[in-house]
Parts: C-alpha cells; structure tokens; sequence
C-alpha cells in the first residue's frame, strides 16, 4: 500500500480552507479556540495529534466524524479562584479535519496522554489501478 506520509501530500480540493479562515490573520473562528494539530499515516491508519491540556477527556472532549471530516471539540473551563495575572485560554475549543480518501468512518480510536489527544482513523486498502493499453481504431 503505497499511502503519503503527509497529508500535505495527498490531493485534497481545498483541503485547508477551513484552516485558512480560522488563522488568527483572518479574525474567523466561529466555534472557539483553533487547536493546534499534526498528522500523519503509519501503519494503515491516519493519525491526528492534538494539543490540549488541562482538559479533561471524559467530560470535555467531544470527537465526531461526518462526511469524511473530523470534529475534535472540547471546552476548558476556568477555575473558581482568581489569579493575579493568567495569560491560559479558556472556552471552547474546536478543530475540523478532512480525512483522506479511503478512510474507514467506523474505524476510529482516541487516546489522551500528556496533554495530548490522538485520533487515529482505519484506511482501507487502496488498490493502484495498472494501466492498460488501449486499441486505436481505424
């Protein structure tokens, strides 16, 4: 299976537009927080890296996929004391990625280590199509 290491390699019309619009340069994030990610594929399955600490995945992390997007969502919220001085981001956070072709919807795990989200998705095997050779006529 000859997949791309990087997603910045596979052929995606617009792959990145949502990211484009919600670059600080833009001023658009209309759902929060853009959160930082890397991907990559290993071993048949595309894999996302996401920043997020001080969250707590079992009640602040929502992940979904739809229509050959990832929804990585979550909300970090703001300890009752007040500190002098705190430059930490709270609110919502929110990240939507579009898998490569042959992803498996129904094939997803996550894991959170170190502040950390993983998301990992299933590919199927994609089968190169060989070439044949075509009869002129005349």
């Amino acid at each position: 299976m000859n997949l791309p290491e990087r997603r910045d390699m596979m052929r995606f019309p617009f792959p990145e537009l949502f990211e484009w619009l919600e670059h600080p340069m833009f001023g658009f994030r209309p759902f929060g927080q853009v959160v930082r990610i890397e991907d990559y594929v290993a071993d048949g399955r595309y894999f996302v890296r996401a920043e997020m600490p001080g969250i707590d995945p079992d009640k602040d992390v929502e992940i979904t996929v739809h229509d050959g997007v990832l929804h990585i969502r979550a909300e970090k919220t703001h300890k009752a004391a007040e500190p002098r001085r705190s430059e930490f981001s709270y609110g919502s956070l929110y990240r939507a990625v579009t898998l490569p072709a042959g992803a498996k919807e129904d094939d997803v795990k996550a894991t959170y280590k170190g502040g950390i989200l993983e998301v990992s998705v299933g590919l199927a095997e994609s089968r190169k199509a060989e070439g044949r050779r075509i009869a002129v006529e005349h």
